[in-house]
């Protein structure tokens, strides 16, 4: 952890579910020693309750500002070290429906991040992504895709920049806001029914602490231009519904009996399956011990030799797609749940989900 001693970070997004990680990671880690933490956000509400979380904390400052303001990004960036980008438009069905806002906040946002930290010489940017930016067949993960390739191109774009940009991409954050652990709950809170929208539907998963140990390993690792992939289980959203029914139905008053699953179909931009890596980023990927690391395809003006000291093997021939690979029986998923607290979250509020054109339909 030495590369974060006495640094100065700042993070975007810090209200959100990985950036407020991020920040409680960074602060109470005795093994980080960072100097201070810059926590940005739009969220006026959120900024002012984490502000009041970490009064007592002279390391820790808060401040409202939005992505999209490049003078904001430039002044806030002074004298600071490393960046974790966390702030990103991330709801795909609000994407579906605001392409053009997800467009200025998770592309020409990216692209601002990198103006600000050339300005500012940081040391290294790290971008967090998402697996739906491999192949992607909605707006969000091709934002996703394009703030991947501009984190890259800015690593090899300018002869007299030093600053290390890359980025990290994982699966579903289990628990997060808006995510499917706290709709289900709701659902059964209510006594159902539970809706999944494919009986076949897989993803990739893992916890919120899980996704900031990636970001911030990819910080000590980040040598230019990667992307770093968590290696994660999978599951299928229909073993985790059955799951969850077992274990909270008695607990809200009901038999799991009770507890219907509806089957609602999967709606636009929407995949049954997601995918770690195209086939054309397996050719130049290398694995490591808990990741993989996927090399730029072009390396510009740095000639950067490529070494990490948890190299498992040079060669990767495995794209690494959730409908192929060894999924998490039921048992498993109940002993992930239970030890990884995910039961506990709030539930969201109203336990229902909508798609692009839902309200449309019921106004006909």
């Amino acid at each position: 952890m030495d590369n974060l001693k006495n640094k100065r970070v700042l993070i975007t997004g810090a209200c959100g579910t990985v950036g407020s990680e991020l920040v409680r990671a960074l602060l109470q880690d005795k093994n980080y020693k960072i100097k201070s933490v810059i926590g940005l956000d739009n969220n006026e509400s959120e900024l002012f309750f984490i502000d009041q979380l970490y009064l007592d904390d002279s390391r820790a400052s808060f401040h409202l500002a939005d992505i999209r303001d490049r003078d904001v990004l430039t002044r806030a960036m002074q004298d600071v070290d490393i960046v974790f980008h966390a702030a990103a438009l991330k709801h795909v069905i609000l994407c579906e429906r605001s392409p053009h806002e997800a467009v200025q906040t998770n592309i020409l946002g990216c692209e601002n991040i990198v103006y600000a930290a050339e300005a500012n010489d940081v040391k290294k940017v790290i971008f967090t992504s998402s697996d739906k930016a491999v192949n992607p067949t909605n707006v969000m993960g091709t934002s996703k895709l394009m703030g991947e390739r501009l984190m890259t191109a800015a690593n090899g774009s300018s002869r007299k920049s030093n600053t290390i940009f890359a980025s990290t991409r994982f699966g579903n954050v289990l628990g997060s806001n808006g995510s499917v652990i706290p709709i289900f709950k709701q659902q059964i809170k209510k006594g159902g029914p539970v809706t999944l929208t494919d009986t076949e539907m897989t993803r990739f998963v893992m916890t919120v602490e899980e996704s900031v140990r990636l970001v911030i390993d990819s910080a000590q690792q980040a040598q230019g231009g990667e992307v770093f992939i968590t290696k994660m289980p999978v599951l299928r959203i229909s073993d985790l519904a059955k799951v969850m029914i077992d274990l909270l139905a008695e607990h809200f008053g009901y038999s799991k009996n009770d507890i219907e699953i509806n089957i609602i179909g999967s709606k636009p931009g929407e995949k049954l399956y997601e995918e770690l890596m195209s086939d054309e980023e397996t050719r130049r990927a290398v694995e490591l011990d808990q990741y993989f690391a996927v090399l730029p395809a072009f390396r510009g003006f740095h000639n950067i030799d490529y070494q990490y000291d948890s190299l498992v093997n040079k060669i990767v021939d495995d794209p690494y797609v959730s409908s192929e690979a060894t999924m998490m029986t039921e048992n498993e998923i109940k002993d992930f749940l239970i030890r990884n607290n995910l039961l506990d979250i709030p539930e969201d509020q109203f336990g229902e989900r909508y798609w692009p054109g839902d309200k449309e339909e019921k106004q006909q």
